[in-house]
């Protein structure tokens, strides 16, 4: 067994720390990331409409935000260890589930699973860090983490660029129906080359020290000790044990109130650092990262780029990400939590208005053909249409298109007053699916579904009622040279947000949040981070269909300013203190 007390043991565990740190970033970076590469071809070789896409996308997000709400609470019944390892469990099973699915079902179930798992691990492991690292590398431990999820990003990306070139291989000597099957593996292999991340991640887990914190707080303060020696040398192992047991005592004695109960969880040390916490947490999703991510390719691809070229711009968008998590990393612990953030919002609100203004630009261009369509709907009030080149240049009569304008259609479309929108669809695009319009792809299947779709319409009446094309809009794709340029505008997103939210958001979440409510605290934290993401993903292509992309990023941007203004008056720096002494600042204000 080996000595414990040895700094050469306590140096070799601490980097071990970080490694298990960095796969559950890698686990999680792959869960936010992997549609981004799988998603075009899962898009052109499904039946699935823009609205169940976009489902898809945010399932991830929905299960973690189901997930997160549960995880503080079952890992303060179960320790922080065992669910580590549960997380990557869930993570192994969903790979199969998602890479062997048929239909809408299966896929949607699988990519829930994702997400619990991501849930599991976004909250428990910045928990673990934050409770077993010594104050001066807290930033760092928690910051690995952040690092390798932008790792898991680039390996999603770089898989997504492997299949593109294998898809164009193909698309340049097969036929479309070869193309289209190539395309209908390539997504699934996508998923299965990151299952071996999970695995390790899982195996790992089973060999660290529970939290000391939570030993403490479970009355084992002897283990608790033994806990911190793994990490930390005697004498900061006596002075971190010594804060918990004068904050313990503290907390004693300031808990009994004149009907001598408990000191209220709504007084003012535990209520501010709880909503600066939610408000971060809910402003750093708000800034779009996760559906300017998943949807990253398809942005690319409307602003004008190839499919290989949109590939491609998604790779480098990824590597800025890591390679700008690394300077936040090299930052934190010395500029401070603060500085980051403001310097990273700003840079983002730029960056958002920037993009937004060039989508604004060629959006004026769109032309509704609404009318056209309506009059090829069938008798039996569904639609479907092959969106080439021969199709386009019908649709371009009287609309002031060149013959030979790459065009993008996409079609908004309801049944009594349920809507959706199909996803848009390139002219130039070889494989693609058609263009399916049917009640089935926008009429709920059930009450429930219907009431929460829309609870002041008749499903009754919908199941009957004709198909009404609302809008089909009908557009010239950009140029190359648009769409590098919005490129160069989501990179300068990304980087900006990588050296400041995306270094400094989790471990402010696990810095503020007091020890009696730290669990429990960040999982309802996070909830509100995962549904404001699973929300912007979810209607992500709906209002892009409808309104278009500028809409999305002045949505993003306006949210970034509150971001901003949040981080630069109301958070404290907790630059080099101790969780105790963080704790005991809200206290005295």
């Amino acid at each position: 067994m080996a000595d414990i007390t040895n700094p050469a043991t306590k140096h070799v565990y601490n980097r071990f720390l970080l490694l298990v740190a960095g796969l559950a970033g890698l686990l999680y970076g792959i869960d936010v990331g992997i549609i981004g590469g799988a998603l075009p071809y899962l898009e052109a070789t499904s039946k699935l409409t823009g609205a169940q896409l976009s489902v898809i996308v945010a399932a991830v997000l929905l299960g973690s935000m189901f997930s997160t709400l549960f995880a503080g609470m079952l890992s303060d019944l179960i320790g922080r260890k065992p669910m580590m390892v549960i997380g990557g469990t869930v993570f192994v099973l969903s790979i199969p589930v998602i890479a062997l699915s048929q239909g809408y079902g299966a896929l949607f179930m699988g990519r829930l699973l994702q997400g619990i798992s991501g849930g599991f691990v976004g909250v428990v492991v910045p928990l673990y860090l934050a409770e077993c690292l010594p104050a001066s590398t807290r930033g760092k431990g928690t910051g690995v983490f952040q690092w390798l999820l932008t790792l898991g990003i680039v390996f999603a990306a770089v898989i997504g660029i492997y299949y593109s070139y294998r898809v164009a291989e193909v698309a340049r000597v097969s036929s479309a129906e070869v193309v289209f099957a190539v395309k209908s593996q390539a997504w699934r292999r996508i998923f299965w080359m990151c299952m071996p991340a999970g695995v390790v991640f899982a195996v790992s887990s089973l060999f660290v020290a529970e939290s000391p914190r939570w030993l403490y707080r479970r009355g084992k303060r002897n283990l608790a000790h033994a806990a911190l020696l793994r990490s930390h040398n005697e004498e900061q192992a006596q002075i971190e044990l010594r804060e918990m047991d004068e904050l313990a005592l503290s907390g004693d004695r300031g808990a009994a109130t004149a009907s001598g109960s408990k000191q209220s969880l709504l007084s003012r040390q535990y209520v501010i650092p709880f909503l600066l916490a939610c408000v971060i947490l809910f402003c750093s999703t708000a800034t779009g990262v996760n559906s300017i991510i998943g949807y990253n390719t398809d942005i690319l691809l409307q602003s004008g780029l190839s499919d290989v070229h949109a590939h491609w711009g998604y790779v480098v968008f990824t590597v800025i990400n890591f390679l700008m998590t690394v300077i936040g990393l090299a930052l934190v612990d010395r500029k401070g939590r603060k500085f980051l953030f403001v310097l990273g919002t700003s840079g983002i609100i730029v960056s958002l208005l920037f993009v937004a203004a060039l989508f604004l630009q060629t959006e004026g261009q769109r032309h509704d053909v609404g009318g056209t369509l309506q009059q090829m709907v069938t008798p039996d009030q569904g639609l479907s249409l092959q969106f080439d080149q021969a199709e386009a240049g019908r649709l371009i009569a009287g609309n002031h298109l060149a013959d030979d304008d790459r065009l993008s259609l996409s079609v908004i479309y309801s049944y009594g007053g349920f809507t959706a929108t199909t996803s848009t669809v390139r002219s130039d695009e070889t494989g693609a699916a058609p263009i399916q319009v049917s009640r089935g792809n926008c009429v709920p299947a059930n009450g429930v579904e219907a009431f929460f779709r829309n609870p002041f319409v008749s499903l009754a009446v919908a199941r009957t009622a004709p198909l009404r094309i609302e809008h089909a809009y009908l557009a010239p794709v950009p140029s190359a040279t648009h769409g590098w340029l919005v490129a160069l505008g989501l990179y300068g997103f990304i980087a900006f947000y990588a050296l400041g939210p995306g270094v400094c958001v989790w471990l402010a979440l696990s810095e503020l949040m007091p020890t009696r409510i730290r669990s429990n605290g960040m999982s309802i934290a996070l909830v509100i981070n995962q549904l404001v993401s699973t929300t912007l993903a979810a209607i992500f292509l709906p209002v892009v269909g409808k309104y278009g992309y500028s809409s999305m990023f002045f949505l993003f941007t306006g949210f970034t300013v509150i971001f901003l203004l949040t981080t630069a008056i109301f958070l404290p720096e907790t630059k080099g203190k101790t969780l105790e002494e963080i704790e005991e600042h809200f206290r005295g204000r």
